[in-house]
Parts: C-alpha cells; structure tokens; sequence
C-alpha cells in the first residue's frame, strides 16, 4: 500500500473500537481521509456494526471529518435465503455510496479504509468493492493478535464503552461499562472459559469509541439498558459533545 495515490480516501465508520483505531491509523500514516461512511443497517448484520451508529455522525464532528451515512431505507427489501446472499445484498447500497463518492471527489476515491480483524466473509467483499473502484484497502488490524490491537487501543488513549453483549459470561454488568486494562484482563479470561472473542470479533460484544488522541472533543451519553436475561445493549437517549 502506498499513500501517494491521487484523489481520496474513504473509511468505513462505524464509531466502533475496531473502525475508530483504522482510521486512527491511516491519520497517522497521513493518509488523505475526506470523508467517514456510515452504515445505518436495518436490522441484525452479516456485514455491519449495528449497536449505537447514530454516534458516528458526533464523532465525525469531533473528529473533524464530513461524514456520509447510509440509511435503513437504503437497503433493499427483497428476503434472502443464506448468509452469503444478505451479505452481498448488504454491500450494494455501500458500494452506491461509494460510487457517488468516486464521482464528487476531487480525483474520486483512491482508498478504502476498513476496521476488519477476522472476517473473511466482510473482508472478502470490501476487497472486491476495492478492486471494482480501483481503489486501495488499508485494513492495519486484520489478522493482528486481538490481545495487542485492544492494548494498543488503550495505550493511545481511546475510551471504549461497551454498548451491546450477547455471550455467555457477559452479563448486564458489561452494558455501559468502559473497556479498561482490568476489562481487557476479564476478556482474556472469558475467552479462555468461554471462548469469548477479545475484541468481540464474532459479535459477542459491540464498542463506541467516546474519545480518543484523534477527537477533538469527547462525546457525552445519556442511555437506558436493555436487557432479557441472556443478551442486551445499551439504548441511547441522549448524547452530546463535551
């Protein structure tokens, strides 16, 4: 990957752990990030971040950078059979947007940043929406040891709170709760119980990013839980920037 191509770069945005430390690091590259998409899914996900995304817009305030975002009603409403069909299902209304993107921008889009760890069924169809737009993916955390990215993650200075679990180990305890280095430590220890993902990879938990080296200012939240005995997430009645 160089960071030497005309025209700009994208990254998809979630507000999440994973999504807020890619960018983070193409900024720190000083690669020429115009713009922060944003995918509001529907419903459950193959393909996305679904917990707390109307966040993201607040942090590309802070982080202060034009975001685009992808609304529910953008998805098409046909049914699907398979997982492999609603992801590629999925990835049309992103590809669109990206499209339209490539069109307005000065030089159109030259990259593609993405948050993926251990997806190949996401990473597969971002590195094919790349190769179509003839652009170049910067995807710093894939297949990086979870362990190293989460302490990296601290060690910079990101406040991570945890909005939605749904494994076993997780109880409402976590909803809310700040990732921290005794965090982290429990994790590791879930995963040797439970086989909980460290970063949540296989959706066992979901992050927003409230802070970090790369936002100006951080982003304050008011929220209930939700909660039904085995699974829940937190519900986001007020959020502002500090």
């Amino acid at each position: 990957m160089t960071d030497t191509a005309d025209g700009a770069w994208v990254s998809l945005f979630s507000g999440g752990k994973d999504s807020s430390w890619a960018l983070y690091q193409a900024l720190e590259r000083e690669l020429p990030v115009e713009r922060l998409l944003t995918v509001h899914p529907a419903g459950d996900s193959y393909m996305y971040h679904v917990p707390a995304t109307e966040l993201a817009g607040l942090a590309a305030e802070s982080i202060g950078i034009a975001s685009v975002e992808v609304e529910p009603e953008d998805f098409a409403a046909a049914e699907v059979t398979d997982a492999s069909a609603q992801g590629d299902r999925e990835l049309e209304p992103l590809e669109a947007a990206l499209e339209t993107l490539d069109a307005d921008l000065d030089g159109g889009v030259a990259g593609i940043v993405a948050g993926a760890v251990e997806s190949e069924f996401q990473t597969s169809r971002i590195e094919g929406l790349a190769t179509r737009l003839d652009a170049e993916l910067f995807a710093p955390l894939w297949q990086r040891d979870p362990v190293a990215l989460a302490e990296a993650m601290l060690d910079a200075g990101f406040e991570i709170r945890i909005v939605s679990v749904s494994a076993a180990g997780l109880d409402e305890s976590w909803l809310g709760r700040r990732l921290t280095g005794d965090a982290l430590a429990e994790l590791c220890e879930l995963n040797a119980e439970h086989g909980v993902h460290v970063l949540g990879e296989g959706g066992e938990f979901e992050t927003v990013v409230t802070d970090g080296p790369h936002m100006d200012r951080p982003i304050a939240l008011e929220y209930a839980i939700d909660w039904d005995g085995t699974r829940g997430s937190i519900r986001i009645e007020d959020a502002w920037l500090e």
